[in-house]
């Protein structure tokens, strides 16, 4: 979870907020049931496109599913997961080093792995960038305007900023 890619910082403030909510709501079942981080993740990743969408005036319903269970660190070989770090990330504006291999490929790579099409694959880049998830929040290839409402607790975007060819 401390890679650069996953900015552990601001990692650390998100994961205390979801070990605390999954503390409260463990202490308060008397059913014996119970909820993992796992979940959790995956559930505040849902809300998360749910607010968007409902911010730029649509309503969608992202399904579900609980059911992941936590490893404790017993269970995890802490070696193997060094195979698993990203090198690259073009959907996070994200490359670890200087490869032979262009970012853009990379980011081909990336979607052919994740099984996507082209158009999803540039749908799914086009949302990233409207909801600026780049790594440290860079604005290369953000060419939307975002303020955020203290009282809606949301972002609203306004618009595309308009751009000329150099």
């Amino acid at each position: 979870k401390d890679w650069a890619v996953n900015q552990p910082a601001q990692l650390a403030g998100v994961l205390k907020t979801l070990e605390g909510i999954q503390s409260e709501f463990n202490a308060a079942q008397s059913s014996g049931k119970q909820v993992s981080i796992a979940d959790l993740i995956v559930l505040a990743g849902s809300a998360g496109v749910e607010q968007a969408a409902k911010n730029a005036g649509h309503h969608v319903t992202v399904p579900f599913t609980p059911g992941r269970a936590d490893a404790s660190q017993e269970q995890t070989d802490v070696e193997s997961f060094s195979f698993l770090e990203p090198i690259a990330d073009g959907f996070r504006n994200y490359q670890k080093g200087h490869y032979k291999v262009s970012a853009e490929s990379l980011l081909v790579d990336k979607a052919q792995l994740l099984t996507l099409t082209a158009p999803e694959m540039a749908v799914l880049l086009g949302g990233l960038r409207v909801l600026n998830i780049n790594v440290g929040q860079s604005k290369h290839g953000v060419f939307t305007v975002q303020v955020f409402d203290d009282q809606e607790g949301g972002i609203t975007v306004f618009g595309a900023k308009s751009f000329a060819a150099r």
